[in-house]
C-alpha cells in the first residue's frame, strides 16, 4: 500500500483522535453497573486535561460538561447527572477533543451487561457506520454516506433519525457539510467529497418512531416513544487514498 501523504491538519487531528479513542475505551470500561453517569464525565475531563486538549463539548455556549452520556431512549447531547447505570441500560458515550487547534469526534453504543439483548440492535449501527466509512473517498458525495447509513439501518428494520446529522469537523466541532443519516434529494445534488476534508460521520437510529423531543434541561434529546436510540461515530479524513479513521487507536 501507497503511504499516505496527509496535511499537517490531518496529522494532527490523527493525533488528537488516537487520544480521544484511547479515552473512550477507558469511558467505556469504566461504565458498569453503579456507576453514576458524572463519574463518567469528570473521568473524561481529568484525562483530557492530563492529555494537554480539552473537551470540546465545554466550548460549546451553555454547554459545561465534557461528554454527552445517553440513556435507552436517550438519543444525543445527554446531560451527565447522578443518574447510576443498571444491569441492562443501553449507554451512549459522545466525547469530543479539542488538540492543538482541532476537534475530533467519536460516539459508540453499548449495553451495560451482557450485549445478547440487544446485539443485533447494535450490530445495526456499528455495521452502519463501517459502510459508510468505506464511500468517504474523493469524487463520491455527502448522498452516498447518507444512502448508505440509510439503507443499512432500515435493512435491519430500525429507523435513522431525520432531524439530527454528522457534519464537518475541524477548528471547529460543527463545519459543513451536514451529512444526515438517510438521503435528501438526489445524490448528484449534495456536496463533493474532496482530500483534506474531515468529516464526523454519525449513525443516530432508534428502535420504535424516529421522531425526537427535548428534554426541560433544553439538551437532552430523546426517542418520541420512549424506544431505544443508538449511537455511533468516527472522525475520518478524506484523502487520495481512500477514508482514514482518525478516532482510532
Amino acid at each position: 500500500m501507497i503511504p499516505q501523504k496527509l496535511t499537517k491538519e490531518i496529522k494532527i487531528m490523527q493525533k488528537g483522535g488516537r487520544k480521544l479513542a484511547g479515552f473512550m475505551e477507558i469511558l467505556l470500561a469504566k461504565a458498569k453497573p453503579g456507576v453514576s453517569l458524572k463519574e463518567i464525565d469528570c473521568l473524561a475531563d481529568e484525562l483530557m486535561a492530563k492529555s494537554g486538549g480539552k473537551p470540546s463539548f465545554k466550548m460549546v455556549r451553555g454547554y459545561h460538561w465534557a461528554t454527552c452520556l445517553n440513556v435507552n431512549q436517550g438519543v444525543v447531547h445527554g446531560v451527565p447527572s447522578d443518574y447510576r447505570l443498571k444491569k441492562g441500560d443501553l449507554l451512549s458515550i459522545d466525547l469530543g477533543l479539542f488538540y492543538q487547534g482541532f476537534h475530533t469526534d467519536m460516539a459508540r453504543t453499548i449495553r451495560i451487561g451482557k450485549e445478547s439483548r440487544d446485539k443485533k440492535f447494535l450490530e445495526a449501527g456499528r455495521k452502519a457506520l463501517a459502510k459508510a466509512t468505506r464511500v468517504v473517498r474523493p469524487g463520491n458525495r455527502v448522498g452516498h454516506i447518507s444512502r448508505v447509513i440509510e439503507k443499512e439501518i432500515k435493512k435491519a428494520g430500525f429507523k435513522p433519525v431525520r432531524v439530527l446529522t454528522g457534519h464537518g469537523v475541524g477548528k471547529k466541532l460543527h463545519e459543513a457539510p451536514a451529512i444526515p443519516g438517510y438521503l435528501r434529494g438526489r445524490i448528484a445534488n449534495t456536496e463533493k467529497l474532496k482530500p483534506g476534508m474531515t468529516l464526523a460521520i454519525e449513525v443516530i437510529y432508534t428502535q420504535g418512531k424516529s421522531e425526537v423531543v427535548v428534554k426541560d434541561d433544553d439538551w437532552t434529546i430523546e426517542t418520541v416513544d420512549g424506544q431505544l436510540a443508538g449511537l455511533f461515530e468516527n472522525t475520518i479524513a478524506v484523502t487520495k487514498q481512500g477514508p482514514l479513521v482518525l478516532t482510532k487507536t
